[in-house]
């Protein structure tokens, strides 16, 4: 017999050994079954699991179980990221507490250091995913610095240089100068402040008395200045493009050119371009030929002389130097800042100071403003290579779902940048490049193969030495798809499970992951690395509020789990991904989800007690009572709505089907329905009934696994006198011939009677002991047949004395509802005051309607829309909707009193 109450955490550690001991998790290469891939999004080695983690990876396993019970091998492949910077900070720290740097040990005992400490603390989140009930197989598991994968990285690297796909250039890139490292957009976070724009007036060269007024956030970067733009179209500079100006404190002279980049409506229309400190300046410098001039160290402090490079004719740079004023050499460049706005004050060139609200990037990481700054890095030609995996999504071989999300991939990928790819960090793939003399560079997969290359052009005793830089985490991520099935090797797995079937991610990675699997997959393998892209939502809190450490509104998973068990947080995110909708999770809603997994195993306990077990060879499609006919035929559209939900990725539908079809047909009716038969004398109807049971029980058990495993496989366990693991069996397809069309109407119909009924009891306060009369008007022949046979569960269900049949006087104070050929009738004016509740009805309806009227001045304020947050004008969205549906139901209930 079942325990009177489901304890989740003890179930949850016993079936996950019992999966992993049978190796349920796991594919098999050489089986004859359809192949289903899906990739797991490799958490970082330093992660923990997040809300964010939990959706993904519960989505994924629902569609790995569903997909491995309906007979396909299906592979989830596992693995982590080294997470470059994020791994090096954490070591970095480890090793600061014992008085340690990384400079002090050197760059291989500090990366044996990191590898030490992820052998002892790198899987906290697979462990974390085994608790969620993650079902990858685990075996495969893969790691983006294992030899394998590193072997992939050095060959793509290689191979791309040789085509001329992997260049070095001199480019801005993200610097960070605590890190001092480039870093990726993704990796940048704008912050608002409130700053100042300063405008300053540049002498015209020649034109004494003559300025032009250019304004900026950032005045210790006008020392680097080597133009000033305006718009070509801009008539009150029309006559200086082409003249010079005097820049101040430097002396430098630098052109006005003509340039769209200007915007005559903003500032004064001139902008100073400082082509080696703005990423907007440096496309306009290179459309100008401009030199490109880096004032700042790695340290983000002034040098001291400027380190400059001019375009050469045919291609190149060629470096000049020009000395640094003495007042700002070493600097920090918020302390030249303010010495140069005082400098420029006290020479009259200062014309005024303006408050100015705008967003500073930072590094996610240092929390330090990250400066744009010239430097020389490795980078991939990311537009040629963006072209094919363009044309694949226009052509339909990869699908976004929903199908939106193709805009916001087209959009970045038909603007797409040189990718800059190297970092200046000790953990990661390092760069296979060696640099001999001359200035020349040998890229191979081994040093070896690289001084053979030194040796055939300089000759025996040339020096190499290797590119000190790693290769963005996101370069070794980009192969995730084919390295982790063995490629560069012509492996079976690599044959058999590329390209996968889909990919689960959210949407802020599409630029920084999706795009360059998609990239890279197309150049090496030919084909897409996955057919479909479902982008799930963002995990808000339950105001519509992005979740952060600093709002102190973070939901954590494992805490949830521990509380409530994995099931239940799993079916909330399943019921609540609705696809292009993000999620407002409260922890009630698990709560509510944990009553269902209750109410489910109450149900299944009480089909204990009555002696339920499945029946040997029992067919479902020979039932002859027409309730069991009703409830098998339910059981089968549930089945066919949950599997078309699941194929088409609507994981709320599923949900809310299953859910539906457990909470409401099975335990609220049909056990209902059937307590007279199993308590009955009718021993054939009894088995029947019983069988009956047991099977819709196994068929909901079957629907419910990929989302809530645990409570479903203890059952399984329990109630199915059957060896086979859940996880094993069989998805429930659709059988011909179970649903029962009459059979189904017939039940639907006293569902709807019973319902409506106790709808207008609680509607109208009537207390739950009263016994109604039941007053059928007009009634036509079905309704009167069905009401005759089915009387007993009517009058004990919907609470009444009696059923009568009456063709018109009806009594004073009656609520009225219509049913098919039928209205209902419930004379109230015995068991409640009628005038009195109809009072209190009108007073309902008045607070209600006068809360929408509140909500809907609010929304109808521009003042309001414009500067309320988006959360806060979606609550009152919310709220409006929730207040109406309210109101219209007090309405229907006054209506029926009238």
């Amino acid at each position: 017999m079942l325990e009177k109450t489901f304890t989740p955490a003890e179930v949850e550690a016993k079936h996950y050994r019992r999966w992993e001991d049978a190796g349920a998790f796991a594919a098999d290469v050489e089986s004859n079954q359809r192949p289903y891939t899906i990739m797991m999004p490799p958490p970082n080695v330093t992660g923990s699991l997040h809300m964010g983690h939990a959706l993904t990876f519960t989505l994924q396993d629902v569609l790995v179980r569903f997909h491995r019970m309906r007979g396909q091998d299906a592979l989830w492949q596992p693995g982590q990221d080294h997470a470059g910077i994020a791994t090096q900070m954490v070591v970095e720290r480890n090793l600061a507490k014992e008085g340690v740097s990384r400079l002090d040990l050197g760059r291989e005992k500090f990366v044996e250091k990191v590898w030490e400490w992820k052998a002892e603390s790198g899987g906290t989140i697979t462990h974390q995913l085994r608790h969620l009930g993650a079902s990858a197989d685990w075996a495969r598991e893969r790691f983006t610095l294992d030899e394998g994968l590193n072997r992939a990285v050095r060959k793509v690297f290689v191979d791309l240089y040789r085509q001329g796909l992997i260049y070095r250039d001199k480019r801005l890139v993200n610097w960070d100068p605590k890190l001092h490292t480039a870093i990726s957009d993704l990796e940048v976070e704008p912050k608002p402040v409130k700053g100042n724009l300063w405008h300053f007036r540049y002498p015209i060269d020649g034109e004494e008395g003559r300025f032009i007024t250019v304004a900026t956030t950032r005045p210790e970067t006008m020392l680097a200045d080597t133009a000033v733009a305006v718009h070509p179209e801009d008539g009150r500079y029309k006559d200086l493009i082409g003249r010079m100006v005097r820049l101040p404190l430097v002396g430098r002279l630098i052109p006005i050119v003509a340039d769209e980049y200007a915007d005559p409506e903003t500032g004064s229309g001139a902008v100073k371009i400082t082509p080696a400190h703005d990423f907007n300046d440096f496309e306009v410098g290179r459309r100008h030929g401009l030199p490109l001039i880096n004032l700042l160290d790695r340290d983000a402090k002034l040098l001291h002389r400027f380190e400059g490079f001019r375009p050469r004719a045919g291609g190149g740079m060629d470096p000049f130097f020009e000395e640094m004023p003495e007042a700002y050499r070493g600097l920090d460049r918020f302390e030249a800042r303010k010495r140069i706005v005082a400098d420029l004050e006290a020479l009259g060139l200062l014309e005024k100071i303006e408050p100015h609200a705008h967003t500073v990037p930072h590094g996610d990481r240092s929390d330090v403003v990250i400066e744009p700054w010239l430097t020389d890095q490795w980078y991939c030609d990311a537009k040629t290579l963006a072209k094919p995996a363009i044309e694949a999504v226009e052509q339909g071989r990869t699908v976004f779902v929903p199908r939106q999300w193709e805009n916001t991939y087209f959009e970045w990928m038909r603007n797409i940048q040189p990718w800059c790819i190297s970092r200046q960090l000790w953990w990661g793939h390092q760069i296979p490049a060696w640099y001999g003399p001359e200035g020349s560079i040998f890229v191979a997969e081994t040093e070896e193969d690289a001084r053979a290359q030194a040796v055939a052009r300089f000759g025996e005793g040339v020096e190499i030495t290797r590119d000190a830089d790693v290769l963005d985490t996101w370069f070794s991520s980009a192969l995730w798809p084919f390295s982790t099935l063995g490629w560069p090797e012509k492996t079976p797995e690599l044959d058999r499970y590329y390209p996968g079937d889909v990919l689960v991610t959210g949407f802020d990675i599409i630029f920084f992951w999706v795009a360059r699997m998609m990239m890279m997959g197309l150049h090496f393998m030919g084909d897409v690395p996955f057919r479909t892209v479902y982008i799930h939502a963002l995990v808000r809190d339950e105001k519509g509020q992005k979740m952060s450490k600093s709002k102190g509104n973070i939901i954590d998973p494992l805490t949830v789990v521990d509380k409530y068990g994995a099931d239940a947080l799993r079916f909330t995110l399943a019921a609540m991904a609705a696809q292009g909708r993000d999620i407002k999770l409260a922890v009630s809603r698990v709560e509510g989800y944990r009553n269902f997994a209750t109410k489910l195993w109450n149900a299944a306990r009480y089909a204990q007690m009555n002696e339920v077990a499945p029946a040997p060879g029992f067919d479902p499609a020979a039932v002859t009572l027409t309730v069991n006919k009703w409830v098998i035929g339910a059981a089968q559209q549930a089945a066919a709505r949950v599997t078309d939900a699941l194929e088409g990725y609507k994981f709320n539908e599923a949900a809310g089907a299953i859910y539906q079809f457990a909470w409401n047909t099975f335990c609220d009716w049909y056990l209902e329905f059937t307590k007279p038969i199993l308590n009955g004398e009718d021993e054939a109807a009894k088995a029947e009934t019983r069988a009956t049971t047991a099977w819709v029980l196994d068929h909901i058990l079957h629907l419910l696994h990929p989302i809530m495993p645990f409570l479903t496989e203890e059952l399984n366990e329990k109630l199915g006198g059957k060896d086979e693991l859940l996880i094993s069996a069989a998805w429930p397809e659709p059988q011909p011939g179970l649903v029962h069309a009459e059979a189904g109407a017939e039940m639907e119909w006293v569902v709807r009677l019973i319902s409506t009924v106790r709808t207008v009891r609680a509607e109208m306060n009537v207390p739950p002991s009263a016994q109604i009369p039941l007053l059928l008007k007009d009634a036509g022949p079905r309704a009167r047949e069905l009401s005759d046979r089915h009387r007993e569960l009517i009058l004990r269900l919907a609470r009444v004395s009696g059923i009568e049949f009456v063709a018109a006087d009806l009594p004073k104070g009656a609520a009225q509802a219509v049913i098919d050929d039928a209205t209902l009738v419930l004379p109230l004016a015995d068991f409640i005051d009628v005038e009195k509740e109809k009072a209190r009805l009108q007073k309902e309806i008045g607070k209600l309607e006068q809360e929408i009227g509140k909500i809907d001045a609010k929304l109808s304020n521009p003042q309001f829309v414009e500067k309320a947050a988006e959360e806060v004008i979606d609550e009152q969205r919310e709220r409006r909707a929730t207040a109406e549906e309210a109101a219209t139901k007090l309405r229907e209930a006054l209506q029926r009193l009238g």
